[in-house]
């Protein structure tokens, strides 16, 4: 039986740089993959949903300057849009396979990587079988990843069939764009598909949303500029709307709904797509084998820091149930070969965490918000500015948009998070991301010499303006600047008399 340093099972983000990371460390190590290297992280998620953004975005720009010439918008037909789709999943895919062949062939002076393609089933705590057709093999490892990814979570009453009513991940195999479609569920997911769609502009959009406004753990300037934007591309948000059946009649897909004022309503459409979270995958792995403890709710694997019940057995990405992204997916993964093998005994940070939605504007953020701040009852400062305010953004004729920046409410002003909604949202975040990571004041912000122009110029106004030495002032564009405090309110324990 062949013995390995280390076994992933899984080939996605987080597994293969789990894999990688063990290589660094000069640990022999088996990488297990059922179907494809990379998963989700390139098919069906993070790369091929943001290859249609792209596109579908330039469509949305060119038609924006189409429409203020007179002319007829542009279109693509889906085959155009999928075709290219299909060219970037190939070239990352082409990545992964030279790499890993190279490493397989020793190309890096060692021979401490093999990928064997199958699926990986544990039969003790140090054995797992890998099991493909008509092949079937035994190995054991000291320690073990499990990176089983994630899959589309599904409700018992929705009938997806992934013909008219598709699953995130079955969305991708539509074979035309639809003339319409309703997306339940009004998540990052939902709303980035209302976008996409939208965008490309021979859809008519229907966005189902249980809460009062979309992206309900963002503050309300945030969310609502988006639904702005999506209304303003014709999407229907269904607020505060409750779905009450689903079904597909002659082929076409009939929903009803009611409201929470009483209203009731159906609705015809083409398609369907249900995007409410994703699951696990951790059935069918041997876990019963192995005596690793289970949450006795969710059945799930009990998980502290990556680390299982076991000290043998970690788990990361999308099998932990929790922050289902690409980035940390990649920083658990390598974290817990750092626990077995480097000595790291410091827990994962979430707390500094930059993110991207891909919406219309995207969305980029670090840190806390203003809902999270006021909820944990932290006093902060805040300082907004308008994309309108910013010479970058006015030359791109892109000024819908804002930054927002927290800090606390202290002579040091640190930074406690912020909010980049526009062009360039994601690469404006990261100078401040840094800033957080080594509790950096604003001050140094406000002193820097940034590019002109520049949209990161918005985030150096915002740090002046909490200064109180910003260019324009606050008191003068109120419409167009923000700067407040903010301090819990003062709960007294005397009883009334």
């Amino acid at each position: 039986m062949e013995h390995f340093d280390l076994c992933v099972i899984g080939g996605g983000p987080a597994g293969y740089a789990a894999a990688m990371r063990a290589i660094d460390l000069g640990k022999r190590t088996l990488l297990v993959e059922r179907d494809r290297i990379g998963g989700t992280g390139i098919y069906n998620g993070a790369l091929a949903s943001k290859t249609l953004w792209e596109i579908s975005n330039r469509v949305s720009s060119s038609n924006a300057l189409m429409h203020t010439r007179g002319r007829e918008p542009f279109r693509l037909s889906w085959e155009e849009v999928s075709r290219a789709m299909n060219e970037a999943i190939f070239e990352r895919k082409y990545l992964y396979a030279c790499h890993m062949q190279m490493l397989a062939n020793n190309k890096a002076g060692t021979m401490l990587f093999k990928h064997e393609r199958g699926t990986g089933r544990f039969l003790a705590k140090d054995i797992v079988r890998i099991e493909r057709p008509g092949f079937s093999s035994d190995i054991r490892a000291d320690h073990f990843i499990i990176a089983t990814g994630s899959r589309p979570r599904t409700v018992a009453e929705i009938p997806v069939d992934e013909q008219h009513i598709f699953t995130s991940d079955g969305i991708f195999g539509i074979e035309a764009l639809p003339e319409s479609i309703v997306i339940i569920g009004a998540g990052v997911i939902g709303c980035e598909f209302a976008t996409i769609f939208s965008n490309l502009g021979a859809t008519r959009v229907h966005l189902i949303d249980r809460a009062d406004r979309i992206l309900p753990f963002e503050d309300a300037d945030v969310s609502e500029l988006v639904a702005r934007n999506l209304e303003r591309k014709g999407v229907i948000i269904h607020r505060s709307a409750k779905l009450e059946h689903i079904a597909v009649e002659d082929g076409r897909v009939r929903y009803d709904l009611s409201y929470a004022d009483g209203r009731r309503e159906t609705v015809r459409v083409e398609k369907a797509l249900l995007s409410v979270g994703r699951a696990p995958n951790v059935e069918g792995i041997g876990l019963e084998h192995t005596g690793v403890q289970l949450d006795a709710k969710s059945g799930l694997i009990h998980v502290e820091d990556t680390r299982t019940s076991l000290p043998h057995i970690h788990v990361v990405g999308d099998a932990t149930a929790t922050n289902m992204l690409v980035n940390l997916g990649e920083m658990e993964g390598r974290h817990a070969v750092e626990r077995i093998w480097a000595g790291k005994t410091n827990a994962l940070s979430y707390d500094n965490v930059s993110t991207i939605m891909f919406l219309d504007p995207e969305v980029a953020g670090v840190g806390l918000n203003e809902q999270e701040c006021r909820k944990r009852g932290i006093a902060h400062r805040m300082a907004r500015i308008d994309y309108s305010c910013l010479a970058r953004a006015i030359a791109m004729r892109r000024t819908k948009g804002f930054f927002k920046v927290l800090v606390t409410n202290d002579a040091d002003m640190r930074v406690l998070g912020m909010r980049a909604v526009g062009e360039h949202a994601s690469s404006a975040i990261e100078a401040v991301a840094l800033m957080m990571r080594l509790g950096t004041p604003i001050r140094e912000l406000a002193e820097l010499v940034h590019p002109h122009p520049s949209i990161t110029e918005g985030v150096q106004e915002c740090a002046r303006m909490l200064l109180g030495r910003s260019i324009f002032k606050p008191g003068v564009f109120e419409d167009r600047m923000q700067c407040h405090t903010w301090t819990p309110p003062v709960v007294s324990d005397v009883a009334a008399a």
